[in-house]
């Protein structure tokens, strides 16, 4: 790079004022959308894409406007993506009847902690993992060519790429418009929310069935992850499904109606196979990541000492981190609170006889288990994207060792009525890492953007910072209507027919309860590790027999354990979005027709998270679980068939219409 373009990259606009208010707002309203959806569909999305196409559209008309800058508005909103997480483990404490809601303050420190961890963390991984690896990175490289296609005109250079500040934000907006109007209908009940059917098999005593949800914002998330991880998790759907409840319910008869007993099943046995199945498969991520971390931290080391030497200007700016001396700096000043909180819980539960040992253990735990997370995370970011990583194999990889250490160190000199106190402490400390985890799995996605369109990391991490800060406030508000108006599947005192179902939280608490009650469900766990094992070995294998074929086995167990009305929506979108992209592929505008997909696809998310929270509120005020309801039980079955026609001919048609947009 010559002198005058140094002197312009020095000048440039990247860290804004504008940039971090806009970023602020879009990560406080994304927020808001990917809690409600996450709580009922188990999966968050993530909002960088739609954060860029947003910010271009903002900063296009302003003066100075850079890539940069955009780049920046898009890590702070990646938060909404990422730290909203946090809703599959806090919940547990109202499921296990410890918490009733989720006090601020409280639950704020463990978002903003952890989350601020979470970007500490990962700053030694960037080397190893980003810039000196051959990790693919989907979600980052395609928000590189989505801000790439912005350009400083707001138009692309390539004209196959898609103009983001015009087409691409009539993508995102119509498709929010879309799915949230589709959403309203059905709460009138006219069209039908899902397609369900549970029956017999056999000889009687076996049952199983289906649950298949018309939701626009499922279809969308299988468009964004892929066939792969959508034939992955068909075939866990077909594990759980197919052989697991009918073989389960086979081995324990039940009487009552065929649903009751194929969803006892489920939750019983079929989600701790999900669970072992996910277990193995993030321990096996870990193990091959030892060696890359450490050159990373060396890498880290080395770029301290060239600071330290006076000589950080000859740095180049992709190495250009927050100094790891400040990195340490905040970690530690991130651990007080933690330890406090971890004081004061264990104290007001009636432990304090052994405060400051679970003190000390919780905040080790968090140090040394987190980095740990951070790297399982973050490589799973770069190989399947951020939005398809293993969280939930690692929240329930914590919670089990952080129970067992609290059963084998602390129950037995505890009454037995202290139980309840170590789940409910053992959920609170899996929180917090839970919260670290979420934020390593974006921190390197956002890098990646970062490193293609020539940002600053630092004041990526920096940005992202701030977007933690601005989640966490968002989230405990947004976790108390959602509370208050339908409740989480298996909490105390809740309405199943009306209750979220929180399936990571619901499975994260049980699994706490069995360790320390002693009565953990090692036979499904343990068939669900040899599960995954057998998936990881036949991953291996495809991937070297057959070019870019995969079976990612963590998305195998994810589909084991989560409900049909979740995973067979996403498997439909996933396929659709592979034939979309296959005939964009063969059009004259093939990455333009593709990055509109994409856009879309981010917008039929928004459209119904957001829809969900406000009528979440209106739920939550009236005391109605159906305020807008206008027909009755007796419509379901022409609700099914005007809705489930609807839906197919309006996917038919928004694809149909990305097609024309782009080649317009």
């Amino acid at each position: 790079m010559n002198t005058a373009a140094l002197d312009r990259a020095s000048t440039r606009g990247e860290f804004t004022l504008r940039g971090i208010v806009i970023g602020v707002v879009i990560t406080v309203v994304f927020t808001a959308a990917n809690v409600y959806f996450g709580l009922k569909a188990g999966i968050t999305f993530s909002t960088s894409i739609p954060a860029a196409v947003i910010s271009m559209a903002m900063l296009r008309s302003l003066r100075g406007a850079t890539i940069q800058e955009n780049n920046i508005v898009q890590t702070v909103a990646s938060a909404a993506g990422t730290l909203s997480s946090i809703i599959f483990v806090l919940p547990g404490l109202v499921i296990v009847g410890w918490w009733t809601g989720f006090p601020f303050w409280i639950s704020f420190t463990v978002c903003a902690t952890g989350g601020i961890l979470g970007v500490m963390y990962t700053i030694p991984l960037r080397r190893a993992l980003v810039t000196q690896s051959d990790l693919p990175y989907p979600e980052g490289v395609a928000c590189a060519e989505v801000l790439k296609c912005g350009g400083s005109a707001g138009r692309c250079v390539d004209t196959e790429q898609v103009e983001a500040g015009g087409a691409g934000l009539k993508a995102v907006v119509w498709g929010s418009i879309v799915s949230a109007a589709f959403y309203v209908v059905v709460q009138t009940r006219i069209f039908a929310s899902d397609v369900t059917h549970y029956f017999r098999v056999g000889h009687g005593s076996s049952a199983t069935g289906f649950d298949f949800s018309l939701s626009f914002a499922l279809l969308a998330i299988g468009h964004l992850v892929g066939p792969a991880v959508g034939i992955a998790m068909l075939v866990g759907a077909g594990i759980a499904w197919g052989w697991a409840i009918p073989h389960f319910t086979m081995l324990h008869p039940a009487a009552g109606p065929a649903a009751q007993v194929a969803q006892a099943a489920w939750n019983h046995y079929a989600r701790y196979i999900g669970a072992g199945a996910i277990g193995v498969s993030a321990v096996w991520t870990l193990g091959t990541l030892v060696k890359p971390v450490l050159a990373g931290l060396s890498g880290a080391m080395a770029a301290a000492r060239v600071r330290k030497s006076g000589q950080a200007h000859t740095l180049p700016r992709i190495e250009q981190d927050i100094p790891i001396g400040m990195v340490t700096l905040v970690s530690l000043v991130c651990l007080v609170p933690v330890a406090w909180l971890f004081w004061h819980f264990a104290l007001i539960s009636g432990l304090g006889a052994h405060v400051w040992m679970l003190t000390a253990a919780g905040v080790i735990f968090v140090v040394v288990v987190g980095f740990l997370i951070s790297t399982v995370c973050g490589y799973m970011a770069g190989l399947i994207g951020a939005s398809n990583s293993p969280l939930s194999g690692i929240g329930i990889l914590s919670v089990v060792i952080f129970a067992l250490f609290l059963l084998f160190q602390v129950k037995a000199s505890l009454p037995a009525a202290a139980g309840k106190a170590l789940v409910a402490f053992a959920l609170f400390v899996t929180a917090v890492v839970f919260a670290v985890a979420s934020i390593a799995n974006n921190n390197l996605q956002d890098l990646k953007t970062g490193q293609l369109v020539d940002a600053t990391p630092e004041k990526q991490q920096w940005a992202l910072v701030v977007g933690v800060i601005a989640g966490a406030l968002i989230i405990p508000p947004v976790l108390n209507v959602v509370n208050h108006a339908f409740g989480f599947l298996g909490a105390p005192g809740v309405n199943p027919a009306h209750a979220l179902p929180a399936p990571q939280a619901g499975l994260i608490s049980a699994l706490a309860q069995g360790v320390i009650q002693n009565n953990i469900p090692f036979v499904p766990l343990g068939v669900g590790g040899l599960i995954g094992a057998v998936c990881i070995l036949f991953d291996e294998v495809l991937l070297r027999v057959v070019k870019g074929a995969r079976l990612p086995p963590l998305s195998v167990g994810l589909g084991i354990y989560l409900p049909t009305s979740v995973t067979l929506m996403i498997v439909v979108g996933s396929i659709a979005g592979w034939i979309f992209n296959r005939r964009a592929a063969k059009g004259p505008k093939p990455e333009a027709t593709q990055q509109l997909g994409t856009l879309l696809a981010s917008g039929l998310i928004v459209g119904e998270g957001l829809l969900g929270v406000i009528f979440a509120f209106v739920i939550g005020f009236s005391g109605n679980q159906a305020p807008i309801g206008l027909v009755g039980a007796g419509f379901a079955t022409p609700s099914i068939l005007i809705g489930g026609v609807t839906f197919a001919v309006i996917v038919w048609w928004l694809y149909r219409w990305i097609g024309r947009l782009a080649r317009d």
